[in-house]
């Protein structure tokens, strides 16, 4: 890992809201590197290098407010995760709240941090459900929606973000929450029952951990959020050796788990 300060990171992460807020669109687009890539939600067609993360950002960023309610920070080397809750302003009378897990991947480029990677882990299909249950008031917020992704997206790109309603559901994240709850009770036989064959787990995304040094780090946990996005279910979690987020990538077609990823805060 890159010896580097945690508020080094965080306020190279931050900058990214500021921009968001102050509408400052080559400001936002200039944070990410030449190669960089945005998945939002995880599971949708990637944007990739400046063009599109501009068309990215001119799309679903620059014609609405969006408000970060941050509740936890982690820093891994040089990833940062967020968990957080979206308020994002789709019109005057339509205010969407979206649960989600951002994760940042950075480098550094020129002497100056910049993102490599956004990934955004958010439910699609909820935040639809909720925006068509503003009723009326949904009308001219989807229509300026979908004129901005013909727009800057054309038919390729608009499908490449409906993309997103495909993603690890309900059966993947009951056998997610079976492995967590199996894990937090000590029960390592069933543990291993919900697990592929070496399927790996890792502190971060490359530290080989025994499911034991795991057992004892998520020992009586619980977890508040628990979202599907893509191949992936990430879940907040909380034990007595404090937070973290736990990232369980569903096998498929089949039912069981072939990768757990645990990030400590």
């Amino acid at each position: 890992m890159v010896a580097v300060g945690r508020e080094q990171l965080l306020a190279a992460v931050e900058r990214s809201p500021q921009a968001a807020a102050a509408h400052d669109r080559a400001g936002w687009v200039g944070l990410f590197t030449a190669d960089g890539r945005i998945e939002d939600p995880v599971g949708s067609r990637p944007h990739r290098g400046h063009a599109q993360i501009g068309r990215f950002y001119d799309t679903f960023i620059g014609p609405r407010g969006i408000t970060f309610h941050r509740d936890l920070d982690i820093v891994f080397g040089t990833t940062v995760l967020r968990d957080l809750e979206l308020e994002v302003s789709m019109g005057p009378a339509v205010t969407m709240y979206i649960p989600a897990l951002l994760r940042y991947d950075l480098r550094e480029a020129n002497g100056d941090w910049k993102i490599g990677i956004l990934r955004a882990y958010w439910e699609l299909p909820a935040m639809m459900l909720q925006f068509l249950r503003t009723g009326p008031h949904a009308a001219a917020p989807a229509l300026q929606l979908s004129r901005g992704l013909l727009a800057n997206q054309g038919l390729r790109g608009t499908a490449g973000f409906l993309a997103g309603f495909r993603r690890a559901g309900a059966r993947h994240k009951r056998r997610a929450e079976a492995f967590l709850g199996a894990v937090s009770r000590k029960d390592k036989s069933a543990a291993v029952a919900a697990l592929a064959p070496g399927a790996p787990i890792t502190l971060g995304d490359d530290d080989p951990l025994d499911l034991g040094e795991l057992v004892e780090q998520l020992d009586g946990s619980n977890w508040t959020k628990v979202i599907g996005a893509g191949p992936t279910v990430a879940v907040s979690v909380n034990s007595a050796h404090g937070r973290g987020i736990v990232f369980v990538d569903a096998a498929s077609p089949g039912n069981a788990i072939d990768r757990i990823r645990y990030f400590p805060a």
